[in-house]
């Protein structure tokens, strides 16, 4: 696949709406493109799956979805322009950049006289956004099928520096209890306002200790994101509750973390979700120093965002993908041209590295 033809690639999967829930279309695209150079290909849902190579696996994963568009578009969304090298649409850079780069990767390496000496698996899946249905099914099929990677490198914009630390994410409710009555008379009654008990519990949690910070994820963060109370415009609450998402570090544990925030606030801290755990390897991994090694200007970070990483549980991952962050689910969401051609040449260089990172990586 030339670089012209990987950005006009990326241009028709931009084109195609595939907000979560709705990857069919997407998904029944790339099958042809893929099947148009002989290779086959097989879906589980709307996951696509497609393999060359033998030996070890190295597994690279994208996801086909997008967020809805935001509010504050200045062009419709699916039309897809390029402005002065830079490629506008919704999903252009989170994650259809990284989707159009690895399957050129793929294609290329699939192409080579000598290939990597490593099985290849291009895994693009659906509804990283909504956390359901997509790379978590496709691990376990994986599984299933004794096609466990050796290593994982999952594309998400990240200005392809390589994040070695990924944050958790932890999903906490917190509701207050009050007493129903008229607004009029709260006062005289002396009747608890659920409103108030909330608020002093959201203040209380701005000054807890969760631990001390990563060296590469930062602190531990508690942000209220959402609030609910009330049911009508005169009368006292019963009832007022926030959601909370933490973004959790390897340290301290969910469970510490619960019990940190409930020791300061009266109302009831209930656990949502705690399912989608943080990950990390070593900035001296093998996965590492060869990511690292086919980037030379690339750091080493920490990602405060949760992606499909979460779901190839035990095996040794990195994030890297050409974009950058700040970008994504944005009015006029965009990505260079420049930076699709660099990052699959990113995880073209990095797969041809395959073989030897992944007999060193082996227990």
């Amino acid at each position: 696949m030339t670089d012209r033809e990987l950005l006009a690639l990326h241009r028709d999967i931009v084109a195609i709406p595939s907000v979560s829930g709705e990857e069919a279309r997407l998904c029944e695209h790339l099958t042809r493109v893929l099947a148009a150079r002989g290779v086959e290909t097989e879906r589980v849902g709307d996951n696509l799956l497609a393999a060359c190579g033998s030996g070890p696996v190295l597994c690279l994963n994208s996801h086909l979805d997008t967020v809805p568009p935001a509010p504050g578009w200045t062009r419709p969304p699916h039309a897809v322009e390029v402005v002065g090298g830079r490629v506008h649409g919704l999903g252009s850079n989170d994650a259809k950049a990284s989707v159009a780069a690895m399957t050129a990767a793929f294609l290329r390496l699939r192409e080579r006289r000598q290939p990597p000496g490593a099985r290849l698996l291009l895994a693009l899946t659906a509804r990283e956004e909504t956390g359901g249905g997509g790379a978590e099914i496709l691990v376990g099929e994986l599984d299933r099928r004794g096609l466990r990677p050796g290593a994982v490198v999952v594309g998400e914009p990240t200005g392809l520096d390589v994040a070695v630390a990924q944050k958790g994410l932890l999903v906490l409710e917190l509701v207050a209890a009050g007493r129903a009555c008229h607004a009029a008379h709260r006062c005289a009654l002396g009747a608890p306002n659920a409103i108030d008990a909330l608020a002093r519990d959201l203040v209380a949690i701005q000054d807890v200790d969760l631990g001390p910070e990563d060296a590469l994820l930062g602190p531990v963060t508690v942000e209220p994101t959402m609030a609910r109370a009330g049911t009508a415009r005169n009368m006292i609450p019963a009832e007022a509750s926030a959601i909370l998402d933490v973004r959790t570090n390897p340290e301290p544990g969910p469970r510490e973390i619960v019990e940190r925030l409930r020791a300061v606030v009266s109302g009831d801290l209930r656990v949502l979700s705690e399912r989608l755990r943080p990950c990390a390897i070593a900035v001296d991994h093998p996965l590492a120093r060869a990511a690292l090694a086919s980037r030379p200007r690339a750091r080493a970070i920490g990602s405060r965002g949760v992606s499909d990483l979460v779901f190839f549980r035990d095996v040794p991952g990195v994030k890297a993908g050409p974009g950058e962050t700040g970008r994504s689910h944005a009015p006029d969401e965009f990505v260079l041209e420049s930076e699709i051609l660099e990052g699959a040449a990113f995880y073209e260089s990095l797969a041809l590295r395959a073989r030897d990172f992944l007999a060193e990586a082996a227990p």
